[in-house]
């Protein structure tokens, strides 16, 4: 999977401008992730020198991304057919809806394609398990009725 993971908040404590503390795990369930070839892309608000400081921090500790703020290392500028928007399958960020779970277990939601939401299992998007033939992803809401027609729910 194509993995966008957030700086500020999910690596380390937020401090912004300012580097954190190392959130415990983080670092570590990373670079687990890249050694099952997952892919990695730094993305942060941080621009500039802010961001040569984050991707320095994270080099140091032996966590090199794919790509920085972008889709591709290639990718430059804001011109036509530029977007910042990342195409990834996942998003790990400390904003998201109920917060940012502990490392362990974002690294066992990704490992096992689904994580726990109200008691129920839901698939992660992009894992293999949920893409339809034609290539378009299901929505939440369709897989659930889904669930609930098998009765997995």
């Amino acid at each position: 999977m194509i993995i966008a993971v957030d700086f500020d908040g999910t690596i380390v404590e937020h401090e912004y401008p300012k580097i954190g503390k190392e959130i415990p795990f983080a670092i570590d369930t990373l670079k687990k992730l890249q050694e099952e070839q997952h892919i990695l892309i730094l993305w942060s608000v941080r621009e500039g020198q802010l961001l040569e400081e984050a991707i320095a921090f994270c080099r140091e500790r032996g966590l090199e991304f794919y790509a920085e703020n972008r889709n591709f290392p290639e990718e430059h500028g804001r011109g036509k057919g530029y977007s910042r928007k990342l195409k990834a399958d996942l998003f790990i960020d400390d904003r998201n809806l109920g917060g940012l779970p502990d490392w362990g277990v974002i690294y066992q939601m990704i490992k096992n394609g689904s994580y726990r939401c109200g008691g129920f299992d839901i698939p992660i998007e992009g894992h293999g398990k949920t893409r339809r033939a034609s290539g378009k992803k299901k929505n939440i809401f369709l897989r659930i009725g889904e669930a609930i027609d098998k009765g997995e729910f």
